[in-house]
C-alpha cells in the first residue's frame, strides 16, 4: 500500500517503512506525526484518488531526526560593474520514518 501525501508545499510518494525529509515541522525527536492531507491511496487492486483529498485518510510517522541539508552557494554577479556577493544556505529538514497508513 502506497499514498502520495501533502507537506510543506509538496508532495511525497510514501509506503509504510519509508525515510523521507521533509521541510522542517518542528516538532521533537521520537514524536508521532498525523499527515491528514492525504491526496491518493493505492493499492495492488485498487486506487483512490481524492477530490482534493481522500476522506478519512491518515498516514502515520514518527520523528528521527531534525536537521540541516548539505551548505549550498549562492552566488550573485553582475559583470564590469564590481559586484559580487557570496551566500551560503543549509535548508532545515526533518526526517520521517512512514509506520502506517490508515484509510477509513
Amino acid at each position: 500500500m502506497y499514498a502520495v501525501i501533502a507537506t510543506g508545499g509538496k508532495q511525497y510518494r510514501v509506503s509504510q517503512g519509508d525515510t523521507i525529509d521533509v521541510e522542517k515541522l518542528g516538532v521533537e525527536v521520537g514524536t508521532e506525526v498525523r499527515f491528514d492531507q492525504v491526496l491518493l491511496v493505492g493499492t495492488d487492486s485498487e486506487t483512490k484518488i481524492g477530490q482534493p483529498l481522500v476522506p478519512g485518510a491518515i498516514v502515520v510517522g514518527k520523528v528521527v531526526e531534525n536537521g540541516r541539508a548539505a551548505k549550498i552557494i549562492v552566488y550573485k554577479i553582475r559583470r564590469r560593474k564590481n559586484y559580487r556577493r557570496k551566500q551560503g544556505h543549509r535548508q532545515a529538514f526533518t526526517r520521517l520514518v512512514i509506520q502506517g497508513i490508515q484509510v477509513g
